[in-house]
């Protein structure tokens, strides 16, 4: 009978149960098994999950437990690591774009209340947090002031952004042009969330906005850098998207088929469309299903593919339970799991 078990951890079904029994755990289901090599990385030092959210209830987000489940603690992210052998999280603020983009004193005094929240559980937990801070879009002023408190006075490992502004304008628009020369000069890594944008949240379509618009905003956004010229024009910064890149490595050859071929818009792809495309790392929370995969390890370059989970808002195991039916590689996972994050963030390394 054909069994369910990971093919890349270098034994039997029938030797693992011989081994587990000779250690006196022969008890153990064939299920529980499975848990256990699902929940278990294959890199040395733990997974680094670069897309996991702290929930500060001070921003009315204190409901959004794991899953759904409950309220949100940071007891209870530190307990998910340990069951799925996450070492390291790399917390960022998220669904709270109409609070942190609200374009008024209220979201710049929101966004720094989730920043210092951040940066202190970073500070109890040095080891197992890092940080990406949040800036105040569509703000442009209170975005320059967040990056200088983020880094100078929060010692934070990169910023996060949405996918557009929560009013008109994607992250490639010129208005945003003084963000990006700041963070080209710090060699900032961006981690890019989806945000709905307001012309697609209340569309008459029967379904919740966050099956679709979500993933269709990443490709919104990374096409809106694209053309213009923001991975040509500031090379330093490294922009980590989410959801094995939604929908963008699938319609990517219709993207560069598409592109404008200008003179200006020819100078932002010295080497194509794609080439600049890939310049994207790639999160794989709650996308790690083969058909997503296929796409989007067909697209990315291998060392740009990082491991995330999307925790809170989704539970671990909507990433984690796919990985062992996709038939990589140790050495593949190895990268995916921490490898490629350690290039990223180096003071985790091990």
């Amino acid at each position: 009978m054909k069994d369910n078990y990971p093919r890349n951890i270098g034994a039997s079904r029938r030797q693992i149960l011989k081994g587990l029994a000779a250690a006196g755990a022969a008890a153990l289901s064939s299920g529980e098994l499975i848990g256990q090599f699902v929940n278990k990385s294959t890199a040395k030092g733990g997974r680094i999950d670069v897309h996991h959210h702290h929930v500060p209830a001070a921003l009315g987000g204190g409901g959004r437990g794991p899953g759904g489940r409950g309220p949100w603690t940071p007891e209870k992210t530190l307990e998910q690591m340990e069951k799925f052998d996450i070492a390291v999280a790399m917390l960022s603020m998220t669904q709270m774009g109409n609070v942190l983009y609200d374009n008024t004193e209220k979201g710049r005094t929101a966004v720094r209340l989730g920043n210092d929240y951040g940066a202190k559980l970073m500070a109890d937990h040095p080891k197992r947090f890092g940080l990406f801070t949040g800036v105040p879009l569509p703000d442009i002023d209170g975005v320059m002031k967040e990056i200088a408190y983020g880094y100078d006075t929060l010692k934070a490992d990169g910023i996060g952004i949405y996918t557009n502004d929560n009013q008109t304008r994607w992250p490639g628009d010129p208005y945003f042009d003084p963000m990006w020369q700041e963070l080209n000069r710090r060699n900032t890594i961006v981690y890019m969330h989806p945000l709905a944008p307001p012309c697609c949240t209340n569309l008459n379509d029967s379904v919740p906005t966050a099956m679709n618009e979500f993933d269709f905003d990443i490709t919104r956004a990374c096409t809106s850098i694209l053309a213009n010229g923001v991975l040509h024009k500031y090379p330093n910064v490294k922009i980590i998207i989410p959801h094995s890149g939604g929908t963008m490595p699938m319609i990517a050859g219709r993207i560069k088929d598409r592109y404008p071929h200008d003179p200006k818009h020819e100078e932002y792809i010295p080497n194509g469309v794609i080439a600049e495309l890939q310049k994207f790392y790639i999160d794989i929370a709650h996308a790690s299903f083969p058909y997503p995969m296929a796409a989007m390890m067909k697209f990315a370059q291998p060392e740009h593919i990082l491991f995330g989970t999307d925790f809170s808002p989704e539970p671990i195991e909507s990433t984690v339970n796919e990985l062992p039916h996709l038939g990589l590689s140790a050495k593949v996972m190895k990268a995916i799991e921490r490898e490629n994050a350690e290039k990223l963030f180096p003071r985790f390394k091990v």
